[in-house]
């Protein structure tokens, strides 16, 4: 009887039923304006973007077909492999240090302790703070002549390095601050995830007489990895498009530029300073090539790591 059913309901469905067209009317104008907004704000740019990578523009806006002029530029361009190697080193240690630190914060967040809604909100702040204002703190505190950091360490008799003038030290600036942002939102996610975790788990090693430590690499890491390796796709995508610390903490004029700009801070000097339009479209296609073949991989390997309940 079920099945006549639904061969019938089927059968209503195709020779046009008015109330069903009215629920697939209906249906369709909800998910308008977002499937508007989605063709509008991502689908066309995409499309533009790479159809201007392929072209050459001039000085009052005109542009001519280039071919593969700026793929071939592209890849003789060693400042733009120098700005690859700074997004790698930033996003090699960006990523994989705020997630180990989050975890150790929200393992420690996650025990019954005193005050911990007020320690959770403090390392959740830098989460809802404009990247801006935390570039332009860190700009200050980072400050070699009336920074903090730098008059703390003088107290101790400590010559504090320049931390964003010296090519050497100013990457190493960049990735501190980057790690420090990060913390608050991978540390939320991962409380989330610990939540997950059935405390049956850990009364049945107890029983077994396993320790706090045992318990944390048997148990709790493993049933983390989800949860992990969402953090993993999140944060390689978002350290791959950093922008914002180098605009504002680094800036054009400093002699540290060239040892922290990253793929997107050059794509915004080429598109926007220079006005090489179509220059800066073929490098922002090749870091989004780049973030899509890395993505891939990630799914790929995760079912040799990630573990499901």
């Amino acid at each position: 009887m079920a099945q006549t059913s639904i061969l019938g309901t089927n059968r209503t469905l195709k020779r046009g039923n008015p109330a069903a067209r009215s629920e697939a009317l209906w249906g369709y104008l909800m998910i308008a304006p977002n499937t508007i907004g989605l063709i509008i704000l991502h689908a066309i740019p995409v499309v533009l973007t790479v159809y201007y990578s392929f072209t050459e523009w001039g000085a009052f806006g005109d542009s001519a077909w280039a071919g593969l002029a700026n793929y071939r530029r592209l890849i003789a361009d060693t400042e733009f492999w120098g700005a690859v190697r700074n997004t790698v080193v930033y996003t090699l240690v960006v990523v994989p240090v705020s997630i180990s630190l989050s975890i150790i914060v929200a393992t420690l967040l996650n025990q019954k302790i005193r005050g911990v809604g007020i320690y959770r909100m403090l390392y959740f702040l830098p989460v809802i703070t404009l990247p801006v204002a935390i570039a332009m703190t860190w700009k200050w505190l980072f400050n070699a002549d009336y920074g903090l950091i730098n008059y703390l360490l003088s107290l101790i008799g400590i010559h504090g390095p320049r931390w964003i003038s010296d090519p050497k030290v100013a990457l190493i600036s960049v990735i501190m601050v980057g790690v420090w942002a990060r913390i608050g939102y991978d540390m939320v996610v991962l409380l989330s995830g610990l939540k997950g975790i059935s405390s049956t788990y850990y009364e049945a090693a107890s029983i077994d007489g396993a320790g706090p430590m045992t318990q944390f690499f048997r148990i709790t890491l493993p049933l983390l990895t989800p949860t992990i390796f969402f953090l993993s796709i999140m944060g390689l995508i978002g350290a791959f498009q950093v922008f914002e610390l180098i605009f504002i903490m680094i800036g054009r004029d400093s002699l540290s530029i060239q040892s922290t700009e990253s793929v997107s801070y050059l794509f915004y000097q080429k598109a926007f300073l220079h006005n090489e339009k179509g220059y800066g479209a073929a490098i922002v296609l090749f870091l989004f090539l780049v973030t899509l073949l890395l993505t891939m991989v990630q799914m790929k390997l995760q079912r040799r790591w990630v573990h499901y309940e």
